[in-house]
């Protein structure tokens, strides 16, 4: 046998594996959600540096394949050797289940996982080395299985990916690591998303015969196994190769550098993102990003918050009026993108109850919210500050004790309740809100009379609603005004909700639908509200946590972040604010609302005060975005900073302060005023992170 012919295992899987990326290439390359044209030298670049990334990816991620095949030998299993192999493998697992090892100190799962693999290996070495007649057979179908292994997780790779894609318009990100840490979720939801059943029949059924087909043109390897000369070659190359791509693949991913983001998307690998993605889940601002003196920075953020002095942003506020402290019910909707309320342009009536309930509030028709999860949004309404790189501060060790809207609450005597249908320990909101003084109602508060109908993110919108009254109707009698914030569940995917409520059915799993039956719930909720003694005397605030997607043509599409809200008073007459504004800035004008007298730490303003300065706050994990002067500027790691010029695209029909499309143009001179402002918010809020300064 040649020695290319020992290499079989490992070539034949690389051309697997840049088969089916070149072949996803091409079907997201023309998914409905990539909303772009492509240029042939852009086109080259996707499918030509993408399949060299590819062929270099694949090449660190058979590591695994190596050590499985330089391992296999029929030497291990002579006298005494394979004796004492054994004792080995039986101590060890010993060693594990005992309950002590140096695996237990990590917890979890992992002392579970280790000892299954420990045992599995003692179990088949045992009967290799027992069993030597049926050795070869058994050594035939354990290489069939690894193979099959990385076929399964190369197709499953890929249909990941596309079900991402899907989903949010990129390759992995920030988000996939997040998942994978709520498997019960995420997985639920998948279930609840999708034809599961067929889909892994169907997978299984492919990775069945391409299995097949790799096994018949590699299985020379395990019929003639090669030598440990050949062995040391195989490693030689291995490791030659390794190397060169552990060099090649980050400097092939500076060749992403499109302006058309979907470029840079396609053009990427899957797994690399991933291992980026979970690499930079905690970014330090003044290493990656360009920075200021400090004392300039918050010199430059004085003028924004007047009031202000040195390197913190506590400051007075104060009101010529009595504190009205009414009860508030904050309400954050999952995913309700401007875009399905009828005045931003919408024909589907989909928010029927809403588009009503706006007219007769306080409306803000031109706020950006500030990120594109649930964590950045609720970051957002309570502790008002800009989106910070990295993880939301929810989900930061460091998030407890808080300057916070609910602590403005708490001062002033109020009952503080953070209310959400589902399981409080997604995305650290029970360990956040419980740190910060909220008390916590949940899924687990819930009795089983109480619950309707759910689905893996949790109970409908109409249970959340009936719990909620009931809870205020309580509150009520303790002659203790209430702030209670309320989040939503039923428009996520895979948008299940009761049947023959709304005329789109809830088994259909249309988003269209999930939108409308939220109206529909917070119709039934205000209704029953209306009927209570405490309603008169109660704000409620309604905001979207994010938009549906944040997948755009842009770095930052602005029409991914307009957001609705309003405020309704029934005591109130309606009213609209039509200038720039951001999700940080709501709660703070509500307390100007209020008329509250507060010492204040928070970035954002009351929008309604003469001195508010017109500005947003958009950000990824780590693209941080500042809206002003029709300039969105953009900072980046490795010190970038991009400016681009926003023009409005109207749309027939829609009034302009409903408008939500922008042309992004970049700009060829920096507007150095603007990028030092943006520089300036967001140091100074990781400032002021970093050095515990944000504590109440």
């Amino acid at each position: 046998m040649t020695f290319y012919k020992k290499l079989s295992p490992f070539y034949n899987l690389i051309v697997f594996y840049c088969i089916i990326s070149f072949l996803l290439r091409i079907v997201l390359l023309f998914h409905p959600i990539t909303q772009s044209s492509f240029t042939i030298l852009e086109c080259l670049k996707i499918f030509g540096l993408g399949f060299i990334s590819d062929l270099f990816t694949f090449i660190v991620a058979s590591v695994f394949l190596w050590l499985y095949l330089i391992f296999i030998s029929n030497s291990k299993y002579n006298t005494p050797s394979g004796y004492i192999i054994l004792a080995v493998f039986v101590a060890l697992f010993l060693y594990i289940a005992s309950g002590k090892s140096i695996f237990d100190e990590y917890g979890g799962a992992l002392p579970r996982i280790i000892l299954i693999f420990v045992g599995i290996k003692t179990v088949l070495f045992a009967l290799l080395l027992f069993l030597p007649k049926l050795r070869d057979k058994i050594r035939y179908w354990l290489f069939v299985f690894v193979i099959f292994l990385y076929v399964l997780l190369i197709l499953q790779n890929g249909i990941s990916e596309y079900f991402f894609w899907n989903e949010f318009g990129v390759k992995y990100n920030f988000i996939a690591v997040n998942y994978l840490i709520y498997t019960n979720e995420v997985i639920g939801n998948i279930m609840q998303s999708y034809p599961v059943i067929p889909i892994f029949s169907a997978l299984f059924l492919v990775t069945a015969i391409f299995t097949y087909f790799i096994v018949k043109r590699s299985g020379n390897y395990i019929d003639a196994i090669p030598s440990v000369t050949d062995k040391l070659k195989i490693t030689g190359v291995y490791v030659v190769l390794f190397m060169i791509s552990l060099a090649a693949i980050p400097t092939l991913a500076k060749t992403e550098n499109s302006r058309n983001v979907f470029v840079n998307e396609l053009q990427s690998t899957g797994l690399y993102k991933f291992y980026l993605a979970f690499e930079n889940n905690k970014l330090d601002y003044f290493k990656f990003y360009k920075t200021l003196p400090a004392e300039k920075a918050f010199n430059i953020l004085k003028r924004q918050l007047p009031g202000i002095s040195g390197e913190n942003t506590k400051r007075t506020i104060t009101s010529d009026s009595l504190e009205n402290h009414k009860n508030v019910v904050l309400i954050t909707i999952e995913s309700l993108s401007a875009e399905y309320m009828k005045m931003y342009g919408n024909k589907e009536n989909i928010t029927p109850f809403l588009d009503s309930l706006a007219q007769k509030s306080l409306q803000f028709t031109n706020l950006y919210a500030a990120g594109n999860r649930t964590v950045r949004g609720l970051e957002a309404v309570t502790l008002c500050l800009p989106p910070t790189a990295g993880e939301s501060v929810l989900k930061r060790e460091d998030n407890k004790n808080k300057f916070s809207t609910g602590s403005i609450f708490k001062q002033r005597g109020y009952n503080v309740k953070f209310m959400y249908g589902g399981d409080a320990f997604f995305d650290n909101m029970q360990d956040f809100y419980s740190e910060n003084g909220y008390d916590i109602v949940d899924k687990s508060s819930f009795s089983a009379e109480e619950v309707t109908f759910e689905n893996v993110w949790g109970v409908c919108d109409e249970d959340m609603y009936n719990k909620a009254i009931k809870v205020m109707n309580a509150e009520a009698k303790e002659n203790k005004p209430f702030f209670n914030h309320i989040m939503t569940v039923s428009n996520h995917r895979p948008f299940t909700y009761p049947n023959n409520k709304i005329d789109i059915p809830g088994d259909i799993k249309s988003r269209d639908g999930g939108v409308k039956y939220t109206d529909y719930s917070l119709k039934k909720f205000f209704a029953m509200a209306s009927k209570q003694p405490w309603f008169k005397n109660t704000v409620f605030v309604i905001v979207a946590d994010h938009c549906a997607s944040s997948a755009g043509k842009t770095q930052l599409p602005l029409d991914k972040y307009r957001i609705p809200a309003f405020v309704y008073d029934p005591n109130a007459k309606p009213k609209k604010y039509n200038q720039l504004m951001s999700q940080i800035d709501l709660m703070p004008t509500l307390f100007g609302l209020l008329h509250f007298s507060y010492k204040s730490k928070f970035f954002g303003q009351d929008v309604l005060k003469p001195d508010y300065k017109q500005r947003a706050f958009i950000a990824t994990y780590q693209d941080l975005g500042l809206i002003k002067d029709n300039v969105l500027t953009i900072l980046s790691p490795k010190q970038q900073v991009k400016q681009f010029k926003l023009k409005p695209e109207p749309k027939d029909g829609i009034a302009p302060d409903y408008q939500i499309d922008y042309n992004e143009k970049c700009m060829k001179t920096e507007r150095t005023d603007l990028v030092n402002e943006t520089i300036s918010f967001y140091q100074t809020a990781s400032d002021m992170l970093k050095k515990k300064k944000y504590q109440k």
